[in-house]
């Protein structure tokens, strides 16, 4: 495969507009981090934007900053970090699942993936965050969307679009976003032993609350265990100034402590339990075992998990109190795809792939299938992008 290493914008148009000239097709990568995601590519060339690095603005006090697409996650967390400042919908480490060492990928994988964490309850996704964007086309046409205001609203937000499209729209140059400031302070409560439905409850409680809820999730026994927890733990994260953190868990405590026995994680501990829960790294092992990652209804997921068929010998946690079902399943030859969606029921949601082996990935529908009203529209919308049809051909759908 010849790989072609553009360093700046006006080569990656160069690099673009050959292959659509001659019809090469490409599959984009940037830290190459995520390259277990969707279905395996069937490019004849890859670009690599590895070059595409940096950080062009950064403007505290105005909530912005500005960074090359493949500037890695690490060094964006830091420069934020030191002004007291982060990516609010807490993006995921989810490349520990495909076991890539300490690469957390780049800024703008995160985007082209919508990859967010379990702060996505409070804060919104990661395509709420992006402000605007600079990508080529598969014509090789640069495109500049948004702005670098929190307020811009010039034209359509293709921006938006592109978040979420794995790169089968356009490479993704540079990316502008908010950031927020980090909390003063955050608490973790643990309720301990509840069975799904309680926790459910005790979730669903919390979250209709005055508590400003910024984490939920029920880890079962079998899970918590990885933990080095014994029983079930449920956990709901409060997070903001100090004396407003300390009322709001009084308060929290009382009301799910009907439930059963509570206690609280503060500071690192507590970081580091959600870490282990928005990276879903308590599913990582055995590395041969398929993860899914269902999004339905919150109210739905104690019946989604008890529609779990035995013969899946699914191991499982809730994350964004029952938004997110994770599941981990043993190898199964065609990824158990129909049994794990037939699970969803008729209350709405999709499931996604989010790691199998490549066999198992590029003969199921690792995304979950498009009506056909909206799967047409899908095409009209990567037919006007890129027509040839040259972008990570594969990646989301069988036919490129």
């Amino acid at each position: 495969m010849e790989i072609l290493t553009p360093n700046n914008l006006e080569q990656t148009e160069e690099a673009l507009r050959w292959a659509f000239e001659t019809g090469a097709s490409v599959d984009l990568v940037g830290q190459g981090s995520k390259m277990g995601m969707g279905r395996p590519m069937e490019a004849t060339h890859r670009l690599d934007l590895s070059g595409l690095t940096g950080v062009s603005l950064y403007e505290p006090e105005e909530l912005v900053m500005r960074a090359g697409a493949a500037t890695p996650l690490a060094e964006i967390k830091k420069i934020l970090a030191e002004k007291g400042q982060h990516l609010a919908f807490e993006p995921p480490n989810l490349p520990l699942l495909y076991d890539v060492g300490e690469n957390d990928g780049s800024i703008g994988g995160v985007f082209a993936c919508n990859l967010s964490g379990p702060r996505r309850l409070w804060n919104g996704a990661a395509r709420d965050h992006i402000l605007g964007v600079t990508v080529v086309t598969g014509r090789g046409e640069a495109i500049r969307s948004g702005g670098r205001v929190v307020k811009n609203v010039t034209g359509f937000d293709l921006s938006k679009l592109i978040a979420g499209s794995f790169g089968t729209l356009g490479a993704m140059t540079e990316v502008a976003f908010k950031v927020l400031p980090m909390a003063e302070t955050e608490r973790t409560i643990l309720l301990e032993g509840a069975g799904t439905g309680e926790a459910a409850e005790a979730m669903m409680l919390a979250l209709r609350g005055p508590f400003e809820i910024t984490g939920a999730a029920y880890l079962p026994a079998d899970v918590a265990s990885e933990l080095e927890h014994s029983g079930s733990l449920t956990a709901l994260r409060i997070e903001g100034p100090v004396p407003s953190v300390e009322a709001k868990s009084t308060a929290l405590r009382c009301l799910v402590g009907a439930f059963g026995k509570v206690r609280c994680l503060d500071g690192g501990e507590g970081r580091a339990f959600w870490r282990y829960v928005g990276d879903a790294s308590v599913l990582a092992a055995p590395p041969e075992n398929q993860i899914w990652r269902l999004s339905i209804p919150p109210a739905g997921a104690a019946a989604v998990i008890s529609r779990l068929p035995d013969e899946l010998e699914a191991r499982w946690f809730l994350d964004r109190a029952g938004a997110t079902v994770w599941l981990s399943i043993p190898p199964r030859p065609h990824a158990g795809q129909e049994l794990v969606r037939a699970t969803i029921g008729r209350g709405g949601g999709h499931a996604t792939l989010v790691r199998a082996d490549d066999v198992v990935r590029a003969r199921v529908s690792v995304f979950q299938p498009q009506p056909a009203p909206l799967a047409a529209l899908s095409r009209r919308i990567k037919g006007a992008f890129d027509p040839k049809g040259i972008l990570s051909p594969g990646r989301m759908v069988g036919d490129g």
